[in-house]
């Protein structure tokens, strides 16, 4: 009886805490745009002769660039491309997906031609409010002689006024699961002992795997149809405020880091 009452104390001391612990990773995280350490490596762009190229996409385009609708294959998030030519150094992009806009930028190249901006509405891989934001990138290489201005090799240094959807998602660990979720409507729950999950909501992504290694790491891997597309290493800072994020995309041969903060 009394081996049984001592048992009963433990369990009320310590169960409630156990049932009320949270991880590391629990909480709605958000990137700081100040913390990106973006991919040194450049995109690569040719329009010239009425044809414009994007050779570093996954996959690689190649269009008429008349402001029609052309069609792209081997892409989940949109079918036809569109490029209208505004000037030498403008254009506007239309993309769209079973007849429906998905997407629209306006890309333009600064008057000395070393700064490059784009301005965008991305609903390709949305299921709720578009993607908004501009991006700017610093010319690399220019492109060759006689080509729209926005031709060449432009490494990404910033991004302003980027919607929230796009960087902000919620990590929930319950047992021995990890559930993620976002504003944009993606969300798979895993295991966190790296058994292959269903990615829900994404056009581009079919399934997850996940791996816990010791209380603030843990490493994601994303799958195309059974292929690995990219990497990420998430580390959790000692006092559980920052998320460090280290990321390998597979599809790009890029890698790139920032920081989330939590909120």
């Amino acid at each position: 009886m009394k081996k049984l009452l001592w048992t009963g104390l433990l369990v009320s001391l310590f169960m409630p805490g156990m049932a009320t612990a949270q991880s590391a990773f629990d909480g709605t995280w958000k990137v700081d745009m100040n913390k990106v350490e973006f991919s040194k490596k450049p995109d690569v762009f040719l329009l010239q002769n009425g044809t414009y190229e994007c050779k570093t996409c996954a996959p690689p385009i190649k269009v008429k660039a008349d402001g029609q609708d052309q069609t792209v294959t081997g892409d989940p998030y949109r079918d036809t491309v569109a490029i209208k030519v505004i000037s030498d150094h403008e254009i506007q992009e239309t993309d769209k997906k079973n007849g429906k806009t998905v997407a629209t930028s306006t890309t333009t190249v600064s008057a000395d031609g070393n700064t490059l901006t784009s301005e965008f509405s991305d609903s390709s891989n949305t299921n709720a409010a578009p993607v908004t934001g501009k991006g700017e990138a610093t010319r690399v290489a220019k492109g060759p002689a006689g080509s729209n201005a926005i031709s060449g090799s432009w490494r990404t240094a910033k991004f302003e006024n980027l919607s929230d959807n796009a960087i902000t998602w919620t990590y929930k660990v319950s047992g021995d699961e990890l559930t993620m979720t976002n504003p944009t409507g993606q969300s798979y729950t895993a295991k966190l002992n790296g058994t292959e999950a269903p990615y829900k909501g994404d056009p581009g992504t079919t399934s997850v795997s996940v791996k816990q290694e010791g209380k603030n790491n843990m490493e994601e891997t994303d799958k195309r149809d059974g292929k690995v597309i990219s990497v990420a290493r998430m580390t959790v800072a000692a006092d559980g405020k920052s998320m460090t994020i280290a990321v390998t995309d597979k599809l790009h041969g890029t890698t790139f880091q920032f920081v989330a903060e939590k909120q």
